[in-house]
């Protein structure tokens, strides 16, 4: 008999349920992670900071940590308990977000944003694993891409709530209101989550398990995940690096206050971004079933479109026209992660997904995350003799810029995922025989 009952685990609807759970732990991730970018600009002000040093807080000392950690959490996650695993993880980044409102310098504030980054580590590759092994391949894509509009989810809320909280009762009581839920969002997830049993493949012992040197020597010869990583490594520096600091451009360069930056980034950049990312999962399933290219396809195609609106977002002389240009560049900005993260899991054994999906997050968050804030934020202190007030503008040109290269790493991509695709489904076919 068919259970109607969504909490219940037997349910069919059960794994829709943990989906969302997983969803919203996912945009507290960003909410704690992103609060600190809306906040910035007071917080540079009272503490005195350059935007080098915004650009370590935000990107390069979080990403050092998150992408360091996520390699053993990820292969404890293939041997252990991943529900167990995201919810002390979540504990863990929020405690130190609400400490962040503590802080009297930069050093304990960069103190904080290592434990946020040192807990949110253990979010997302158990996450993948989880929901590789909840749905169908068919229905990965669209899940996975589900999945990922947690990120928009929580700029929305993060932006939204951060730009009004900052404005009327200031940075430090911001940093407490959105860090606390997400304890409270911990003892949940225990409550109401179940660990799913792990795919197998037929006859296959099951609890065998892929060592992490196992799983690198398996990608490392799949060309086609590498060109993947690299082609989401350059989408993603330039959507942290400019995103980051995005908010700030509007602030110094267009006059506007911290509470109208919230409004515009939260509801422009987070409704954009959750259509984008689950539009391209749910097209990627959609022509994937004909060519499993498509899921690469989106995102080469997602990526060339978005360039010219990119340059005009930057370059526009009014407010408007920055909402004009940025709304359809977002959508297609974000098309490619959902889509990309499921094609990777398609390219390894069910044993190796959280540890393919750490090593994919190391590629995408030390690059991304870690150079791109980094990158512009130096960027933007060097070119203060040349441009002046502009010189903000001119970074986040240079590093769209450099961006560029992400057409070339997915059109690679395109190239050798067929081929990838056919080994992997060789091997697994030889890993059933022996068993």
């Amino acid at each position: 008999m068919q259970r109607d009952t969504v909490t219940d685990p037997q349910s069919n609807n059960y794994k829709w349920f943990v989906l969302a759970i997983l969803t919203v732990v996912y945009a507290f991730n960003f909410i704690d992670r992103q609060i600190l970018v809306i906040l910035q600009e007071p917080i540079k002000a009272e503490l005195g900071l350059s935007d080098t040093q915004l650009g370590l807080l935000t990107g390069f000392s979080f990403a050092v940590v998150y992408v360091t950690a996520g390699i053993p959490i990820a292969w404890l996650a293939d041997r252990s308990n991943r529900r167990n695993i995201v919810a002390v993880s979540l504990g863990i980044w929020s405690v130190m977000t609400a400490l962040s409102g503590m802080v009297q310098n930069y050093t304990q504030l960069l103190l904080a944003r290592l434990g946020v980054g040192l807990g949110e580590a253990g979010g997302s590759p158990p996450s993948h694993s989880m929901l590789s092994d909840y749905f169908p391949e068919e229905q990965r894509g669209t899940a996975l891409s589900i999945y990922t509009t947690g990120i928009y989810l929580g700029i929305f809320f993060g932006y939204f709530a951060g730009g009004w909280i900052a404005d009327n009762y200031g940075w430090r009581n911001a940093f407490f209101i959105v860090g606390i839920p997400g304890v409270v969002l911990a003892f949940l997830l225990l409550l109401l989550v179940r660990e799913p049993p792990r795919t197998v493949l037929p006859n296959a012992v099951e609890n065998e398990k892929a060592s992490f040197k196992e799983t690198i020597v398996f990608l490392l010869q799949r060309p086609a995940f590498w060109w993947i990583a690299l082609g989401c490594s350059t989408a993603s520096f330039v959507g942290y690096g400019n995103g980051n600091f995005f908010p700030s451009l509007l602030i110094r360069n267009y006059g506007l206050t911290v509470t109208e930056v919230g409004i515009f980034m939260g509801v422009i950049s987070g409704s954009t971004g959750m259509l984008g990312t689950f539009l391209g999962g749910y097209l990627a399933d959609r022509w994937g079933k004909r060519d499993k290219r498509w899921y690469v396809r989106i995102a080469l195609w997602g990526l060339m479109l978005s360039l010219p609106l990119s340059y005009y977002t930057l370059l526009a002389s009014e407010p408007l026209y920055v909402v004009l240009a940025y709304t359809p560049a977002h959508i297609l900005n974000t098309l490619y992660l959902g889509p990309c993260i499921a094609i990777c899991h398609t390219l390894v054994a069910p044993n190796m997904r959280a540890s393919a999906s750490a090593v994919l997050l190391f590629v995408i968050n030390m690059i991304g995350l870690g150079l791109g804030p980094l990158v512009v934020g130096a960027l933007s202190d060097a070119y203060i003799p040349l441009f002046g007030e502009e010189n903000l503008r001119y970074a986040m040109l240079t590093a769209l810029t450099m961006g560029t290269s992400g057409v070339f790493f997915f059109w690679m991509a395109h190239r050798t995922l067929l081929g990838d695709i056919s080994k992997t489904e060789a091997a697994l076919t030889g890993m059933t025989a022996k068993s």
